[in-house]
């Protein structure tokens, strides 16, 4: 499905939000190990909007967020309502790399079936928001793009590397192959697949940028 109009507008709103607001609201989490740049946490569970796309990274990321970010400005139905509805931004924007051959289910993170970490040769990604505390499934406006998903994610744990600068995919599997090694070292399992969050605008200067490798580990 093509984007709207709007599309356009709710791209350059939505960076303008990231870069202006004071404080936007990000998953709750507990950190159960701080060893710097590594954290193993504990979140809460999530309710997120997400999408499949296929391309590079940069190419993925650049049109996930833009399906994304349309739905939260306004292309979407607010419940028992014929009305649209702006939903906040929140931060990390997240990307993760998806198998060819996934089954979609729900409320779960969808996740490639050979279990591969690669980064580096994906060519079909998940993106997805976290939204704001306040919704659930039934108060949430629902999408008017069936491109953009919404899904409950529970309670889990994950292993956390934040770093600073560009990324690029071989910068990716580089600091995901880290991350693995630090989880490896800490006699963590790990049950999910490795993805990237971004927190910052495209122009933000790289020593400023935060990113973060994180992958779901099993429970301590």
């Amino acid at each position: 499905m093509r984007l709207n109009k709007y599309a356009p507008l709710a791209w350059l709103v939505g960076i303008l939000w990231l870069e202006s607001a004071m404080a936007i609201e990000e998953p709750h989490y507990d950190v159960i190990v701080s060893q710097p740049p590594f954290e193993l946490r504990h979140y809460a569970p999530t309710l997120i909007a997400q999408t499949i796309v296929d391309g590079d990274m940069d190419t993925a990321s650049s049109k996930g967020f833009r399906l994304i970010a349309d739905f939260i400005f306004g292309n979407n139905l607010a419940q028992g309502s014929d009305q649209a509805a702006k939903i906040a931004m929140t931060a990390p924007v997240t990307v993760e790399p998806q198998s060819s051959k996934i089954a979609m289910t729900a409320p779960v993170t969808v996740e490639p079936q050979s279990g591969d970490t690669s980064v580096a040769g994906a060519n079909q990604w998940r993106i997805h928001f976290v939204m704001p505390s306040q919704y659930t499934l039934a108060n949430i406006p629902q999408p008017k793009n069936s491109a953009v998903t919404l899904h409950e994610l529970p309670r889990k744990y994950m292993a956390v590397y934040r770093y600073s600068g560009f990324n690029t995919q071989a910068r990716v599997q580089e600091k995901t192959n880290e991350a693995l090694a630090w989880a490896k070292q800490q006699s963590l399992r790990v049950v999910g697949t490795p993805q990237l969050s971004r927190y910052d605008p495209p122009w933000t200067l790289p020593m400023f940028r935060r990113n973060e490798i994180m992958v779901e580990v099993a429970a301590p």
